[in-house]
């Protein structure tokens, strides 16, 4: 039998969709590299609402920002 947390993740992997626990596992973990927490996601998401790439956009941004100060 799979494990059901291999199958996670989102239905559409151009939104990043906060409601669901599974698909902000996801994201939290494909975007971990850039040093992201649920709380840090979830800031993202309502900064540069649901678009993955704008999400990681600003993630990005936002840790070379701090990485210069």
């Amino acid at each position: 039998m799979a494990d059901e947390k291999n199958n996670c993740g989102p239905q559409d992997r151009s939104r990043i969709n906060l409601s669901d626990d599974c698909e902000a596992c996801y994201w939290t973990d494909k975007l971990g590299v850039l040093g992201v927490s649920t709380k840090r996601l979830e800031d993202a998401v309502n900064q540069a609402a649901a678009s993955a790439r704008a999400v990681e956009a600003e993630l990005r941004h936002n840790t070379l920002t701090s990485e210069k100060l």
